[in-house]
């Protein structure tokens, strides 16, 4: 609800007619008049919301005239620009904003975590102090800087990866492959940095309680002891974190997208911003909504999993 006033409600309140935005400043009165009437924007604001709700689930059906088209659930409704449905377009560019996020998620959290929990067993020592450099320099660094400066060395000077136009992994799983991993290895050094301070803090804390000292004491492999007992309650924090990130991720990652030219949900975001296209900005902010909540939503199941205490609870 939120969302849909802040696109369709505010700039109605700032005397920008969303009809004229979808007709462009060339067309004549009679014509914004018919956009108008056939999207339904000149009905009350509740109304349009109401039928907007009603499109996601069953469909919705635009008039003008005698002719009538239907945009079949979920409908976001069509383009300003291209008079295209949103929804196919999500679903197009989906499938690259997913390659993105998966990749890069699963270098990022192997690394970070296995860099944290490094750190922290040998605290003070030269690979402490050089992960933890490592993190603040990922951490600080914009990822239009890093992603610039991998394309640079990697694809133009030493030609390890291949620069151009995305290429679907079904049609060539290589050039998929090498068009997609400076951009995992610019955005998981990102994310990983973060992963490793969680994880080194975390660790730091968890070695110092009472059931970690008895498994010691018992004789326990430290293998058993850390990766056992400990990361049990190390990986909670960091499980709620990744998934946050993660569904934050699927909703579009603009600046990474932007930098290295893949044609993803945040390529597709910025672009309608730039165009001030209201319904394709509309569907990316839901669909990206609708993702944190469903990594929410795992998140909270997989607490049991991880941790048996909260089963108990």
């Amino acid at each position: 609800m939120v969302t849909f006033g802040v696109f369709f409600l505010v700039p109605k309140l700032a005397g920008t007619d969303p009809a004229q935005l979808y007709v462009g400043k060339s067309a004549t009165p009679r014509d914004v008049e018919a956009t108008r009437q056939k999207l339904g924007l000149d009905e009350p604001i509740p109304v349009q919301y109401g039928h907007f709700v009603a499109g996601l689930f069953a469909g919705r059906d635009y008039s003008s005239g005698p002719n009538t088209t239907h945009c079949a659930a979920p409908c976001f409704g069509y383009s300003f620009r291209t008079d295209r449905e949103v929804w196919p377009l999500l679903m197009d560019r989906l499938p690259v904003t997913v390659s993105l996020a998966a990749g890069a998620a699963l270098i990022w959290l192997v690394g970070g975590v296995l860099a944290g929990v490094s750190s922290a067993l040998r605290r003070g020592s030269v690979l402490d102090r050089a992960v933890m450099v490592v993190a603040l320099a990922g951490v600080s660094l914009p990822i239009y800087f890093t992603g610039l400066l991998i394309q640079l060395v990697f694809v133009h000077k030493l030609h390890w990866f291949r620069g151009g136009q995305y290429v679907d992994l079904a049609a060539d799983p290589a050039g998929w492959f090498s068009k997609l991993f400076p951009a995992w290895v610019a955005l998981a050094l990102l994310y990983a940095a973060m992963y490793a301070r969680l994880t080194r803090a975390a660790m730091l804390e968890t070695v110092g309680e009472d059931y970690i000292r008895t498994a010691r004491a018992k004789g326990l492999p430290e293998r058993t002891v850390i990766g056992k007992h400990a990361m049990r309650s190390v990986l909670t924090p960091i499980v709620t974190v990744f998934g946050l990130d993660l569904g934050q991720l699927l909703g579009g990652a603009i600046l990474t997208e932007t930098v290295f030219s893949l044609p993803g949900m945040g390529k597709l975001a910025i672009d309608a911003v730039n165009q001030n296209d209201l319904p394709i900005i509309l569907g990316v902010t839901i669909f990206g909504a609708f993702f944190i909540v469903v990594a929410n939503l795992v998140v909270d199941m997989l607490y049991a999993v991880i941790d048996p205490r909260v089963r108990l609870r």
